[in-house]
C-alpha cells in the first residue's frame, strides 16, 4: 500500500466542522497515517451532512467482511490498513463468507482468502463476532448510546427497539469511526431526525417479514410508525430487516412497543391501512413454479428462541427426500442451543459466522426457499437465486 497522503486541515479545501485540538492533531497526521486517513474520511462525511462536531461512540459494527463482497481489492485494502491503525472502541464484525470452523459449500480458495480477510480485521483489534445480530450475543446498547453500526438490520434494531442512535454506516465509515472512537453528529444521532414520517395502521395478522418487505419498498428512507401490531422481539427483528432490505429504513416506531414511539405526535401524518390482501399480493410475487433445492433460515441470524422453535417443530419427525436445509445463527447462540442444534442437524446443518446472502450459495444451489423478507430481497441480486417465500410451518413440511 502506498503511504497515506495526509492533508493538513488548512489544505482540505472546505470548511470543517468543529474539531478540538486533539482531533486536529489526528487530522494533521501527528498521531500516524492510519488515524489521519480515518479522520479525513469522517471530516468529509461531516461536511457532506452538515455535522457540527464529532461525538464519541460506544461501539462500531463493521460490514464488508465476506470475501464474496470484498474481493481481492477489498482484501488488500484491509490488510494494508491493518498495518496503520487499531480500533479505539469496541468493534464487531458482520457475517463473513463462511463458517470459520467448518467447511460447507465454499471452495478451498474461497476459504483461504476469507481467512486472510478475517486475520486482517483481527489485526485491527476487531472482535470476531461475525453476526448481524450483535445484540443477541451480549452486545446490547442502551437507550441514547451513540454507535457507528453498518449492518442494515442491526442499525434498524438498535435505533428502533433499543433506542440507541446510529446512522446506517458503510463498512469503511464504521471502520474509521472505530479507529477514531467518534462519528459525525448528524442524521439519526439527532432527536429531531428520529420523528416518524408516515403511519401504517395494520388491520390484520400478517407475517412481519412480509409487512416489512412491503413497507420498505414503499417508503424508501422514511421512518414509519406502526399501529395495530403486537410483535415479539423476534418479530421486530424480522420487520426491521425486511424494511432495510427492500428500502433504506434505518428506524421505525411501533405504538406501545418501541421506546420512542410515545415521543412524537402522529396526528398530522399521512395514514395508510394495511389489510391482509396487501400482504397476499407480496406473497404472490414471491411464488415460483420452481421446486427449491435448498431451504435457508436465519436472515437475520436466529435467536435462541427461534432455534428452539425450529428444534421443537422437528422433534420426532423423520427426514424425507427433499431440499437441503441450512439454518444460520451466531456462534454464541449455536453454543447455547445444543438440543435444538441436535434436532436440526438430523435434517440439515446449523451454520455460524455467515449467512445465505454473503456466502457463495450460488455455487451449489439455484432455487432457495426462505421465511425471511430480507433474504427474499437480497438472494436474487447477491446470490443469483430464484426465491420462494414460505412460512416456517411450510418450510418444515418440505423436509419432514
Amino acid at each position: 500500500m502506498s503511504p497515506v497522503q495526509v492533508r493538513p486541515a488548512a489544505l482540505l479545501g472546505f470548511d470543517l466542522m468543529h474539531l478540538n485540538k486533539e482531533e486536529e492533531k489526528i487530522l494533521n497526521g501527528e498521531k500516524g497515517e492510519g488515524p489521519a486517513k480515518a479522520m479525513e474520511l469522517l471530516v468529509a462525511i461531516g461536511k457532506i451532512y452538515d455535522a457540527d462536531r464529532l461525538i464519541p461512540i460506544e461501539s462500531a459494527q463493521i460490514a464488508g467482511v465476506s470475501y464474496k463482497t470484498m474481493g481481492d481489492a477489498g482484501l488488500q485494502f484491509i490488510q494494508d490498513f491493518a498495518d496503520l491503525a487499531k480500533v479505539k472502541v469496541e468493534a464487531m464484525l458482520n457475517p463473513a463468507g463462511m463458517d470459520l470452523e467448518e467447511k460447507n459449500y465454499e471452495s478451498d480458495d474461497f476459504r483461504r482468502k476469507q481467512a486472510q480477510l478475517i486475520n486482517a480485521y483481527r489485526k485491527l483489534g476487531i472482535e470476531m463476532t461475525c453476526t448481524c445480530t450483535p445484540y443477541l450475543i451480549g452486545k446490547r446498547p442502551e437507550v441514547r448510546d451513540h454507535l457507528a453500526w453498518s449492518e442494515s438490520s442491526a442499525v434498524s434494531f438498535a435505533n428502533s427497539v433499543l433506542g440507541a442512535r446510529t446512522n446506517r454506516e458503510g463498512g469503511p465509515s464504521a471502520l474509521m469511526a472505530a479507529i477514531i472512537g467518534k462519528t459525525p453528529n448528524y442524521g439519526l444521532h439527532l432527536k429531531e431526525n428520529r420523528k416518524p414520517d408516515i403511519v401504517y395502521e395494520v388491520n390484520a395478522e400478517v407475517p412481519h417479514s412480509l409487512l416489512g418487505y412491503l413497507v420498505g419498498r414503499e417508503i424508501g428512507e422514511k421512518i414509519p410508525y406502526f399501529k395495530g401490531l403486537k410483535p415479539s422481539e423476534d418479530d421486530l427483528k424480522t420487520l426491521g430487516a425486511a424494511m432495510a432490505a427492500t428500502g433504506s429504513v434505518a428506524m421505525y416506531h411501533v405504538e406501545g412497543k418501541t421506546p420512542e414511539a410515545g415521543d412524537f405526535s402522529t396526528d398530522e401524518l399521512e395514514k395508510i391501512k394495511i389489510e391482509s390482501e396487501d400482504i397476499e399480493k407480496i406473497r404472490d410475487e414471491l411464488r415460483t413454479n420452481f421446486e427449491p433445492d435448498v431451504i435457508v433460515i436465519g436472515c437475520p441470524h436466529l435467536s435462541k428462541n427461534e432455534m428452539e422453535d425450529i428444534g421443537q417443530r422437528l422433534k420426532e419427525k423423520e427426514k424425507k427426500n427433499g431440499p437441503d436445509l441450512f439454518v444460520y445463527t451466531s456462534r454464541r447462540v449455536k453454543e447455547e442451543s445444543n438440543e435444538a442444534v441436535a434436532e436440526i442437524e438430523r435434517f440439515g446443518k446449523v451454520i455460524s459466522d455467515t449467512c445465505m446472502v454473503v456466502s457463495p450459495l450460488e455455487d451449489n444451489y439455484n432455487v432457495a426457499a426462505t421465511n425471511s423478507g430480507k433474504a427474499a430481497a437480497y438472494l436474487p441480486r447477491l446470490a443469483n437465486q430464484e426465491v420462494i417465500y414460505a412460512d416456517l410451518k411450510t418450510l418444515m413440511e418440505m423436509i419432514s
